[in-house]
């Protein structure tokens, strides 16, 4: 069956829209406002790919976001700061798709292309398994199993905050708790942090597929968490917790208030987002009993194997000690202009 490959414009978002939902792989990440928040806000320039059969129909979609910086390099990603938003479609059309990823890659002189995919798919590119991420099956109608199958300590742990008074709240309206918390922690880290605006823009363009929580001590939001809900699935995407905060562990608490409202939804699994094997975060997410699974990542360009750029590597190698020396007022306003051009 003949294919055209065509970008696909705003008029035809509903489109695209309905023909993702009807994928097994969709995500959130996969819908089309991605492309208006992602220009509107860090100004890079997408490119929405359709696949249509001989009757006009979509067959196949791939989002596409080009990351274009002289410090970090030049990125075409499916998408940049999340963890999928792959190719979609039958076999045919996503390999088209995909061929044509990879021409307009080089006519970009591109120096990597990078497909997120949660599975393997039917492409001859070479594919990168350095991050992987942790799945965590729920139980259905009652979370008392899930805590029942916990580590002593863990729940001992979760005990904590509840014990101090910590309170864990959701909505929309705890955009600007999750953001006091996250913007800390990441100067913390010594990590460009997203601007406030990125959030607010994805709260108001996927509604209540965004969840937002803030855990609060005395009023005072000391872990936060956003994550989006799909299908039979939750992924927690970014967590914070203030490190003064550390003893009575909050986040703990927070994960667990996560777990209980998955549940409550009807989510079977809980993906924890995206790590390093055998690192800090992984051994994190790994005490709560989840599973890991290997992220599917296709990539092709001059830089294949090397992966998206870090700010603690190449020329921002000192980043890290020098940002966590700044006031936070000054590392958020400064972090948003860095952190666009690390995907």
């Amino acid at each position: 069956m003949s294919l055209t490959i065509e970008p696909v414009t705003p008029e035809a978002e509903a489109e695209w829209d309905d023909f993702g939902r009807r994928q097994t792989a969709w995500t959130p990440y996969h819908a089309y406002c991605w492309s208006r928040v992602i220009a509107e806000v860090h100004g890079h320039q997408c490119f929405y790919l359709g696949a249509r059969g001989e009757d006009g129909t979509l067959r196949g979609v791939l989002p596409l976001v080009q990351v274009r910086s002289r410090l970090f390099g030049h990125y075409l990603m499916s998408i940049p700061f999340v963890n999928y938003g792959g190719p979609l479609g039958d076999d045919e059309s996503v390999t088209a798709l995909v061929e044509e990823a990879v021409r307009l890659s080089d006519a970009q002189k591109v120096d990597l292309l990078e497909l997120r995919a949660a599975a393997a798919l039917p492409l001859d590119l070479s594919v990168s398994h350095r991050k992987i991420t942790v799945l965590l099956d729920l139980p259905k109608g009652d979370a008392e199993p899930l805590w029942e199958g916990l580590k002593a300590k863990v729940r001992s742990q979760v005990r904590r905050p509840m014990k101090e008074g910590v309170e864990v709240r959701f909505g929309a309206d705890q955009l600007d708790g999750f953001y006091e918390v996250f913007g800390r922690h990441m100067r913390d880290l010594g990590t460009p942090v997203q601007p406030r605006r990125f959030f607010a823009r994805l709260s108001e363009a996927l509604g209540e597929q965004m969840w937002i929580g803030c855990a609060y001590l005395e009023g005072q939001p000391v872990a936060a968490g956003v994550g989006f809900r799909w299908a039979d699935k939750f992924e927690l995407v970014w967590a914070s917790a203030l490190r003064e905060f550390n003893r009575i562990a909050p986040n703990m608490l927070l994960y667990w208030r996560f777990f209980e409202r998955c549940v409550e939804d009807g989510a079977e699994i809980f993906d924890f987002g995206r790590c390093t094997p055998g690192g800090r975060t992984h051994r994190f997410k790994s005490q709560w009993g989840g599973r890991d699974a290997q992220l599917w990542w296709y990539q092709h360009g001059p830089k294949s194997g090397a992966g998206t750029p870090s700010p603690d590597s190449g020329p921002l190698s000192l980043g890290p000690k020098v940002w966590r020396k700044l006031p936070v007022r000054i590392a958020n306003m400064l972090g948003p202009r860095i952190v666009r051009f690390i995907p």
